[in-house]
């Protein structure tokens, strides 16, 4: 007895009608889904931020449309983000104005799609993916794929350790607190302090080759400012901006955020080395806590929800190596009245690889960057600069640190030259210091001119010890 394999009802090689065969059966499976019964729930209240579903099925993350089918400009996009018994809790993703209880609901039953690859280098993108900028829809091309908004970060023991140097053409950042290709770091200050300028610098000046720009809850003023003088066409024809102003809904900003990492993420899949920047994760926080209160969440510490702290972290755990390529997040972290311990500066700075502080103080003294480098860490510049670099960076920390110790003698005139040699150092070369660590909007130092510079300074206050 022997055994043979059931007959096949046709084979690809032998019958040359194969190929219609399977594309009748695909057209047919996509007329049987078309044909479908579709199952509308209902609104059952609009209360506040928060929208009540009633009769349909759906998960967390799903997208609604709210609104006739046949009346596209009427119809509302909104996403589910909570689950009852009996009512899908949802928050929109337009205008709320004309919706009513008993408005027709259908689900797409998926979430979010963000448009990823190399076609959208040069585009302006709204806080759900989709161009805002006039030059047409994002076309397919070579590596264009649309992927869920939400996905895994990588995996611990996966990721590629961070070993090399990252020039964002800044001096006080290269050589003071060094960034590293796949690094995550915060810009702490209060408002009107400059870290969107710096961040603006680092847009013109990274190595990097793939920026991606998310513009959370930023005024609409600001907007092309930042894109035409800021970044301008070059910057622009490698960056990818990604712009949710601050009169959207919260779920668009918080989407913003995703829509940026999701699309940064699909360049580090390709094995690039991408730049994420994000201004600011603080508002990203506060549209979080605008969600979680409007669908019932306990406030917490100063009024933000449990979920706004891991939000957090997953968000930005998401930025950093994979096994090829990497994510360098860079976000701004706007601290409520000029407080650092705060709960948002707080957790972002326990959750990053490193803190750059921007002061008050040296902005109104005309410091620019305002950055107080002697609070400022790099947790990763030990691994991705020289033993000699290292020594450069610390001998002159060494210095600033010493006068600012002997700061109130000196303005009282108390001090005698020759009592600490750092101090003496500090002010026979105060003048040089200021201007190594100061630089204007326009300039951008290479890393290499950057050292050469910072090498001629400390040798000049006597070397490193």
């Amino acid at each position: 007895m022997s055994l043979t394999a059931p007959p096949r009802l046709w084979s690809d090689a032998a019958d040359p009608t194969a190929g219609t065969q399977l594309r009748t059966d695909s057209r047919m499976r996509r007329a049987l889904e078309v044909a479908a019964p579709q199952r509308v729930g209902t609104v059952s209240a609009v209360v506040g931020l928060s929208i009540d579903v009633a009769g349909l099925p759906g998960a967390v993350g799903d997208l609604l449309t709210l609104g006739d089918p046949a009346d596209p400009a009427g119809c509302v996009a909104a996403e589910v983000v909570a689950v009852t018994a009996r009512t899908l809790r949802c928050m929109p993703l337009g205008a709320v104005h004309g919706l009513h209880v008993g408005l027709p609901v259908r689900s797409t039953g998926r979430p979010l799609l963000v448009p990823t690859g190399p076609q959208l280098l040069g585009r302006i993108l709204d806080g759900l993916g989709r161009p805002i900028d006039g030059k047409g829809p994002l076309l397919d091309g070579p590596g264009a794929r649309r992927r869920p908004v939400n996905g895994a970060s990588p995996s611990a023991l996966g990721r590629a350790r961070v070993d090399t140097p990252l020039s964002l053409g800044v001096r006080a950042l290269d050589t003071m607190a060094t960034v590293g290709r796949g690094q995550r770091i915060g810009l702490f200050a209060g408002s009107g302090v400059g870290k969107s300028s710096l961040l603006s610098m680092v847009a013109r000046g990274t190595e990097a080759e793939v920026s991606v720009i998310a513009l959370v809850g930023e005024r609409g003023r600001e907007v092309r400012e930042f894109i035409e003088d800021d970044l301008g066409p070059q910057g622009l024809a490698r960056s990818v901006v990604v712009v949710a102003t601050s009169d959207e809904p919260p779920l668009v900003r918080l989407r913003a955020a995703f829509v940026a990492t999701r699309i940064a993420e699909g360049f580090r899949d390709e094995g690039r080395d991408a730049v994420l920047m994000m201004d600011s994760l603080t508002r990203v926080a506060m549209a979080q806590r605008e969600i979680g209160l409007s669908v019932g969440e306990p406030p917490a510490t100063r009024g933000y929800p449990p979920s706004t702290f891991s939000l957090l972290a997953q968000l930005l755990e998401r930025a950093g190596t994979a096994e090829r390529g990497s994510v360098t997040g860079i976000y701004t972290v706007l601290v409520d009245g000029d407080d650092h311990n705060e709960p948002i500066a707080d957790s972002a700075r326990s959750l990053l690889d490193g803190h750059v502080v921007l002061t008050r103080d040296l902005a109104v003294a005309g410091h620019f960057p305002s950055i107080d480098v002697l609070s400022s860490v790099s947790r990763v510049a030990g691994r991705v600069t020289t033993a000699e670099q290292a020594a450069l960076a610390v001998r002159l920390r060494q210095v600033m640190a010493a006068r600012r110790r002997a700061q109130d003698l000196l303005d009282v005139g108390a001090y005698a030259a020759g009592t600490n040699p750092l101090v003496d150092a500090a002010v026979t070369h105060g003048a040089a210091i200021e201007s190594f660590l100061q630089q204007s909007m326009g300039e951008v130092a290479a890393s290499g001119e950057s050292w050469a510079h910072l090498a001629r300074l400390v040798d000049a206050m006597g070397g490193p010890r």
